[in-house]
């Protein structure tokens, strides 16, 4: 089995290894994220490319890989739950940080990053440049999650006309 970057990068590891090994976080594989992927994937995908671009811009990478991994922390199925105080966009945030204020202890960042990664979607402006490098990131890899199969059908396409 091909192994993914973040899974050699030991000091990545390091940080998120405790809420990786918890069966809450483990509970997102069961849910399918942006059509063709899984929220875990997605929030390890998010978690991971916040923590390298925050490593390189000497920012607190640990915020930002710890808030990555925790900011969809939501196990319901967005597009058949409805909710009366708001949209989905508005709400899950704050649902994501009560699931993961149960199985650790949070930073002031580490929640502002999981409150505030709708932003552009929501008025919740981030505090910190962890959140918004989060957030970004998070349109970043749902885009790209989204497109995966219609990049898959180009390439294939293309490959038949060499």
């Amino acid at each position: 089995m091909k192994q993914n970057a973040w899974e050699k990068d030991q000091k990545y590891i390091s940080i998120v290894a405790d809420l990786l090994n918890t069966k809450e976080v483990q509970k997102l594989a069961l849910f399918t994220h942006h059509h063709h992927s899984t929220r875990l994937k997605h929030c390890i995908a998010v978690s991971y490319m916040s923590y390298l671009i925050a490593k390189k811009m000497h920012l607190d990478y640990r915020a930002a890989a710890r808030g990555g991994l925790l900011h969809d922390l939501f196990y319901y199925n967005w597009r058949t739950t409805k909710f009366n105080l708001g949209s989905h966009a508005f709400i899950h945030p704050r649902v994501a940080l009560r699931n993961a204020e149960r199985i650790t202890v949070l930073t002031p960042k580490e929640k502002d990053i999981i409150l505030k990664h709708m932003w552009g979607f929501t008025l919740a402006c981030p505090k910190y440049p962890e959140s918004v490098i989060v957030s970004l990131v998070d349109d970043y890899s749902a885009i790209y999650e989204f497109l995966r199969p219609v990049r898959q059908n180009f390439k294939s396409i293309f490959s038949k006309l060499n």
